[in-house]
C-alpha cells in the first residue's frame, strides 16, 4: 500500500490595525482591526502579510501580523 504524502496543516491568522504608538502594540480602534485571513501555512500567511504591509507603508502606525494558531492549538506538538 502506499502512503500518500498529505502536507500536515498549520495554520496562522494574518491581521492588522492602526496602533496607538511607535512603541507599543495597542490598537487605535478594535472595531476596525482587518483580519485578512486564515491560511494554511507559513509561507502562504507570509505573502498575504507582505501584500497588505505594502499597501500601507504610508501609514507608520499600521501593522499587521502573524499569529501561529497552530501553535495555541496544539502546543506540546509543534
Amino acid at each position: 500500500m502506499a502512503q500518500e504524502s498529505v502536507k500536515k496543516q498549520r495554520l496562522h491568522l494574518v491581521f492588522g490595525g492602526e496602533l496607538t504608538t511607535l512603541t507599543n502594540v495597542q490598537f487605535r480602534d478594535l472595531d476596525k482591526l482587518d483580519i485578512v485571513g486564515i491560511f494554511p501555512d507559513y509561507e502562504s500567511a507570509l505573502a498575504a502579510w507582505k501584500a497588505k504591509a505594502q499597501m500601507t507603508v504610508d501609514n507608520a502606525h499600521m501593522r499587521y501580523f502573524i499569529v501561529h494558531m497552530h501553535r495555541l492549538l496544539d502546543p506540546e506538538n509543534d
